[in-house]
């Protein structure tokens, strides 16, 4: 069947087009997406504004002409932190529902957690063992740790490169006092989850997830996105550390330059690197792997999981 996958985050409005069926990998077929940067488009009360509803429900709507071209049969829409944390969270659904019918499902942090983490240990397989993922958006950092497809802990932390930027770093150059707070800011916050997680035991496979992780790993030497999804792609610690003095003294174009990174997320680029090197040190990390798979796909896979498929109605029930 064909699927859309709408998912409103915090940087990024995405409708993915994939081909899906049970006990396959989901096939993408067609991206339709907008850097709306909803999480930037907050007005003094901490709400979405009216510029950003407005984009939300053209964006939406525009992504429902692309599933009827495409033929897709079912769509799952989803918000994720820009929405749930907007004081006109509620508003903002109910404008999108009463002018597109599209009804978006706000998740939470940790839905989001356990649903990367499902993708990513479907990706990866059982032979990774305890599984850690990482993964940065625009609003929040997600962790989830676990032998499982359900981790054992999961958990969303408010640490986005979005929301870090716009409340530590708005100028074209870092201020140096701005980012020894912000650097300070990040880590107390982390380590308040580290006891936690680390008490399950060092994990078998450390992972990373999400658009910021993907481009610091080619900022590093990583293959770049037309090596396709299956080239190995890590992200090292000496790497990221060697490049961090370096991101801080150079302007939002500066970083625009760098080999995979968009101009779009240039701006958050520091932020995001600052949240890697924290999580890579304080949980003792020296690579993370990169996973293609992410959210998007967890909810593909949860929707999947779901169905009742013509191949197990047609096999014999096990008798003893």
């Amino acid at each position: 069947m064909r699927l859309g996958v709408l998912d409103v985050g915090s940087n990024t409005v995405h409708f993915l087009v994939v081909d899906a069926h049970p006990g396959a990998a989901p096939l993408p077929a067609y991206s339709h997406k907008a850097e709306l940067r909803l999480a930037e488009l907050l007005d003094e009360a901490g709400g979405i504004s009216e510029p950003g509803v407005a984009k939300l429900i053209d964006m939406v709507s525009s992504s429902l002409r692309v599933a009827e071209d495409k033929g897709v049969v079912d769509i799952l829409p989803f918000a994720t932190s820009a929405v749930r944390e907007a004081v006109n969270g509620e508003e903002v659904l109910g404008r999108v529902a009463a002018e597109t019918g599209v009804e978006l499902q706000v998740l939470s942090g940790q839905d989001e957690a356990r649903l990367t983490f499902l993708a990513v240990r479907r990706w990866f397989g059982w032979s990774s063992g305890r599984l850690l993922n990482l993964d940065i958006g625009g609003g929040s950092l997600e962790i989830a740790c676990g032998l499982d497809e359900q981790p054992d802990v999961a958990c969303s932390l408010p640490l986005g490169a979005g929301r870090l930027t716009g409340r530590w770093l708005p100028g074209d150059i870092a201020d140096p006092d701005h980012l020894r707070e912000l650097r300070r800011h990040i880590r107390a916050e982390m380590a308040t989850v580290v006891g936690e997680i680390s008490r399950l035991g060092p994990p078998d496979h450390a992972v990373a997830t999400s658009k910021t992780f993907k481009q610091l790993a080619r900022m590093t030497g990583a293959a770049p996105a037309d090596a396709g999804p299956y080239a190995d792609r890590r992200l090292t610690r000496s790497g990221l550390s060697a490049w961090l003095p370096r991101l801080s003294g150079m302007t939002v174009a500066e970083r625009a330059q760098i080999p995979g990174v968009s101009e779009g997320r240039a701006k958050q680029l520091l932020a995001g690197a600052l949240v890697a090197d924290a999580a890579m040190d304080l949980f003792g990390l020296e690579e993370l792997d990169i996973c293609p798979w992410a959210l998007r796909e967890g909810i593909i896979l949860r929707r999947l999981d779901a169905m009742d498929s013509p191949a197990d109605r047609r096999r014999p029930a096990l008798t003893t």
